[in-house]
């Protein structure tokens, strides 16, 4: 009776059915482990951002590590507005703006970027006339630590006052000399006119659920496969009782 599953039409059913559950199973995994590192970096952010804030020197004494994101950071030294920057195209809830960046010259010589906070701006992507100067004199400014952008360097580089996304590597032209690595999402002091770094997205993702549906699009592969199959044997019983009758 199930001698039909040698067919070559069903041997084709089987080898498709196979390749199927494979893929989706091994998606399903890729999925669920992204669902895990999710929560592991949740889990580091969470400790670095509300941890007590160390100096940037100390956070940064060996350099850019992934651990550093979101740690919590003190600077003190002067801000440099002859070198300020502003991010283009920085919507934040749905909303057109820009990001101000302004070098600080810290006390001990070096200089860190600082992200001082969004300004609405119109979707021009320019920056706004309204943004309000940097505080003169010497201050120091808390925040979180953030990493370099990825992006290449059109989008990093400094140019007229502007760029697409902040990369330290790419201020060396413009500064005269290498900032440290990364950049401080400012949180205080407050500026009028200028929205403050929001906090992380602590969020689990999309990934667990992506991870479920594509189990079950593996689970639903072989439960084809043997419905379609024992639809056929019913078939045949059913065409071998008429037959015989």
């Amino acid at each position: 009776m199930y001698r039909f599953l040698l067919s070559p039409r069903w041997i084709g059913l089987a080898i498709f059915v196979v390749v199927m559950f494979v893929t989706c199973f091994r998606l399903g995994q890729w999925q669920y482990d992204r669902y895990h590192e999710r929560q592991d970096a949740n889990e580091v952010t969470r400790g670095n951002y509300t941890a007590q804030p160390i100096p940037v020197e100390d956070a940064l004494a060996d350099g850019w590590s992934s651990d550093l994101a979101w740690r919590t950071v003190t600077a003190t030294g002067t801000f440099d507005p002859q070198h300020e920057v502003t991010v283009r195209f920085a919507h934040r809830d749905s909303r057109t703006g820009v990001e101000v960046v302004t070098p600080l010259r810290l006390d001990t010589g070096e200089t860190v970027l600082v992200q001082r906070g969004w300004s609405k701006a119109d979707n021009s992507g320019g920056a706004s006339e309204e943004i309000i100067p940097p505080p003169a004199g010497q201050v120091t400014v808390s925040g979180w630590l953030q990493p370099d952008s990825t992006a290449d360097g059109d989008a990093t580089t400094p140019r007229d006052g502007e760029v697409r996304a902040i990369d330290s590597e790419s201020w060396d032209d413009l500064l005269g000399a290498e900032p440290m690595p990364g950049f401080i999402a400012m949180t205080a002091p407050e500026q009028d006119g200028l929205e403050m770094a929001k906090k992380p997205d602590l969020s689990s993702g999309p990934s667990f659920f992506y991870s479920i549906q594509w189990y079950f699009f593996a689970g639903l592969a072989l439960f084809g496969y043997f419905w379609f199959a024992r639809t056929e044997v019913r078939e045949r019983r059913q065409a071998a009782a008429v037959t015989t009758a």
